[in-house]
């Protein structure tokens, strides 16, 4: 079952799906894509893992901002489906944002990062236990200024109706509230 979360920026997407992800088992595999470039960045990954590490629950922490389609892979892999492990992916957009620059100057590169997005979409239809993926709504900002960031956001946008289309739920969580949208959907 994939369930997406969705959010702006400090939205508070990523402690609703911790919370949400308790609620599911008592027991997760947390999945970071975040890369620690810079002293900020590694100072922010060491509190969200005191975070966690006070919660008292029983996370597994990976760290992979690349191979995310072949994590899911072999977890699903090594599990039954009575026993795969909750997963939780914080986030999809740091993901992509690794993606698309490993591509960068590539011809084809848009190309090559919607195939990635594909592959990511399958594995995550194929995931037999809760998969909770945290994503980033980049759509509502300006337009960026450079080619590189628009293709960047129009990629999230791609990324988030694909992952949305296969989600259980969907939620959008704005100022520390979720709403499940997926049950609300309009359809024609």
């Amino acid at each position: 079952m994939i369930i997406l979360v969705t959010g702006g920026a400090r939205s508070g997407k990523s402690s609703f799906a911790e919370r949400l992800c308790m609620s599911k088992s008592h027991e997760a595999v947390y999945v970071a894509t975040a890369q620690a470039f810079d002293d900020e960045m590694k100072e922010r990954i060491a509190l969200h893992k005191l975070q966690r590490n006070q919660a008292n629950y029983s996370w597994r922490n990976v760290e992979e901002p690349f191979q995310l389609v072949k994590l899911l892979s072999d977890m699903r892999e090594n599990s039954q489906s009575d026993d795969a492990p909750t997963v939780l992916v914080d986030c999809l957009t740091l993901w992509l944002s690794n993606i698309l620059l490993s591509y960068e100057g590539q011809e084809d590169m848009q190309e090559k990062v919607k195939a990635e997005i594909l592959c990511l979409v399958d594995q995550a239809q194929q995931y037999p236990g809760h998969l909770i993926m945290v994503t980033n709504e980049v759509g509502s900002g300006i337009v960026p200024e450079y080619p590189l960031g628009r293709m960047y956001r129009d990629l999230a946008g791609y990324m988030n109706q694909a992952i949305s289309r296969s989600s259980s739920e969907v939620f959008l969580v704005t100022a520390g509230i979720p709403i499940e949208l997926k049950s609300r959907e309009y359809r024609i």
